[in-house]
This record gives C-alpha cells, structure tokens and sequence, in this order.
C-alpha cells in the first residue's frame, strides 16, 4: 500500500496549511480547518496514521474517505480553497476534509490554496483510485 505523508507548517484562523508528498516527493499543498480540539465539522485532523480509500460521496462524487479518524467520519480529501474558522467570520470550504492545492496565495483576506480541481484530480490519477496510508504529521497544531 503506497503511502502519503501531510506535512503541516502553518496554522491559524485562516486555516491549516500542510506539504502533501507521495513516496516522498512533494506533490502539493493541502488545507485544513484550524485546530479546534478535534470538534466534527471544525477542526483539522489528528496527526497519525489514516487508511484512505476510494468512496463515493453524494455531495462530491469518487473522493478518497480518511478512515480511523478519532470521534470523526466522513473526512474526504476534495477540491476546495478556504479552510477559515468560521466562527471568527471567516469562509471556508471545509467541515474537516482535506482540500488540495498547487500553491498557497490570498482569496479576498483570506490564505489559500489554490488551483484545486486540476490538483485534486491529478491526485486521484497518482494514487490509482486505490487505497493508501496518509501519514498527518504535524500534532503541535492539531492535537492528538
């Protein structure tokens, strides 16, 4: 089973930003909800080892589900650009799933990744739509 490591390096009301390697090559970046204690639909995800298969979602069609999530379920790995808490007023595009991107920039006042779609589905044609090991390092931002 191939294996995918999130690397977090910055987090904060905007969100989580993290390095996405394959086989330990850079591949993207991804972001997350802030850190909120591991709260449904809120919080980024625990650092530690996650199985992820390929699933159908109603809402997002085949995504990768991040499965063994402590307290949680339905963590999908989509397209998407904000991760900002919303109770501070800020957008976001997540409820605790991952989203993609090729690089990090602003939308409005907010820190984002950015061109999502294409680096989703790149994603998705690199992993093979098979199952995977995600490795979410980074637990001094989000807990665990």
């Amino acid at each position: 089973m191939r294996k995918v490591v999130l690397q977090r390096f910055e987090s904060s009301d905007f969100g989580t930003l993290g390095h996405v390697f394959i086989d330990g090559k850079l591949f993207c970046l991804s972001m997350e909800p802030p850190e909120r204690n591991n709260k449904t639909n809120q919080s980024c995800i625990p650092a530690g080892q996650y199985r992820c298969i390929w699933h159908r979602s109603p809402r997002y069609g085949w995504v990768y589900l991040v499965t063994g999530v402590p307290g949680r379920g339905h963590i999908l790995i989509h397209p998407g650009n904000l991760g900002g808490d919303t109770f501070k007023g800020l957008k976001t595009h997540t409820k605790g799933c991952l989203l993609l991107g090729r690089r990090s920039g602003w939308l409005g006042k907010q820190r984002a990744v950015l061109i999502s779609r294409p680096t989703v589905k790149k994603f998705y044609q690199a992993m093979g739509r098979k199952g995977f090991m995600l490795d979410i390092q980074g637990d001094l931002l989000c807990g665990n």
